[in-house]
């Protein structure tokens, strides 16, 4: 008998977290480059206004990435050589490189299984005299255990850095993800939930720190120093820090004002896929199961960024990345979010860190398997999604 054909062909391949994007976005494009003012100005300043409302707070700044937004929080907090930043072994480089770059030594305490997040009990037992701030993330979208992470950060006089980079619309008992702590950072890469292609945007606590931060986002030149070449006749620029080229582009801005508005649109058809995918997939048969994200918490909104699976050979009947190479052969993309950092050769040779100090990270990290939960699925890529899961599994 020949083999049956992939579900999906190579030409009509599901890229994994490909973008819901329509035609407004792509006429504010239009009209940015025709107005020829592409880099950052008017859209920007918009976009800034609109993401502050949405999360209820007086401003907020728009930077290239996420990766910028969480360095200059840091740089905000003055962090210096010896400073220790407490964060989780479960999250994309970027996290501790951010710490790395603003001087800073960062500190792993290991994930609660269940949740996948930072483990405020194992934060408690990271803390030191050289402990400076904790940096949660929440994970796929789910809020961190905040009250508890909070209570750690006050009686320790630490601050607290949201990586919201899975979490624009996550809500955690009736409070928006990064209000919470001294500084909030966001992402709107290609694969977010919202997307201006790249970009990030960062919200604090007090105003002198984002004040700073959009000095600091732009050379160090002093505020709205892109307004020098506007209409209203040349202003100079004064240096008062040494800055970086954080900015972001009224070009990626074009995007993030129409995708916006649609956030609360694109969650609803997030939480279709999630629930699709859940009901499906807790029906696999003995022997060929995955493990299942955990019930959302009471009183929380998760933003469903990431529907993530364990891949486990005992109870799966498959080696993960023999899941991810099947599945990829079937035409659908698949992520892994995350190996564990303390795998990379970098940070075990210039940090010493060895997965089995963080067991369960390392665990987690070696089964994880991220399926497609974009809002531009349509019905029958979800369907394909789950044909492809279950003959990978054996289990048509």
């Amino acid at each position: 008998m020949s083999e049956r054909p992939p579900v999906r062909s190579k030409e009509n391949f599901l890229v994994f977290g490909s973008p819901a994007l329509e035609q407004a976005e792509i006429d504010e494009v239009v009209a940015c480059l025709k107005s020829r003012w592409i880099g950052t100005g008017p859209r920007t300043a918009q976009f800034e206004r609109d993401f502050a409302a949405y999360k209820g707070v007086p401003s907020a700044v728009a930077l290239h990435s996420c990766t910028a937004a969480l360095h200059l929080a840091m740089v905000a907090l003055n962090l210096g050589p010896g400073d220790e930043v407490i964060t989780t072994p479960l999250t994309f480089c970027a996290t501790v490189n951010a710490i790395l770059h603003a001087g800073g030594t960062p500190v792993l305490a290991d994930i609660n299984p269940t949740t996948l997040n930072i483990d405020p009990e194992k934060v408690r037992e990271k803390i030191t005299p050289r402990t400076r701030a904790i940096l949660p993330v929440h994970f796929a979208g789910r809020p961190c255990d905040m009250d508890a992470l909070l209570a750690i950060a006050e009686e320790h006089g630490l601050a607290v850095i949201e990586d919201c980079a899975h979490a624009i619309e996550t809500l955690y008992k009736g409070r928006h993800a990064g209000t919470m702590g001294h500084f909030g950072c966001f992402s709107f890469y290609v694969t977010k939930n919202i997307i201006t292609g790249e970009g990030g945007m960062v919200i604090a606590q007090k105003p002198e720190d984002l004040a700073r931060i959009k000095v600091l986002g732009l050379h160090g030149m002093s505020a709205d120093a892109w307004n020098r070449f506007g209409d209203e006749g040349y202003k100079h620029y004064a240096v008062v820090e040494a800055g970086f080229k954080y900015n972001m582009m009224d070009l990626q801005a074009a995007l993030g004002l129409h995708q916006l508005p649609r956030v609360d649109t694109y969650h609803a058809r997030r939480e279709a896929v999630w629930t699709r995918y859940m009901e499906t997939f807790s029906a696999l048969p003995e022997g060929k199961r995955l493990g299942l994200p955990a019930p959302q918490e009471p009183n929380t909104l998760h933003a469903r960024h990431l529907f993530t699976v364990l891949v486990d050979k005992e109870t799966s009947g498959i080696e993960r990345d023999d899941f991810l190479m099947a599945m990829t052969k079937q035409g659908i993309g698949v992520g892994v979010h995350y190996l564990s950092l303390p795998e990379h050769p970098y940070y075990q040779q210039r940090l010493g860190w060895k997965p089995e100090q963080f067991p369960e990270a390392a665990r987690i990290g070696r089964q994880i398997v991220s399926l497609p939960i974009s809002a531009r699925l349509e019905d029958q890529d979800v369907a394909d999604v789950i044909t492809a899961v279950h003959r990978v599994l054996g289990a048509e």
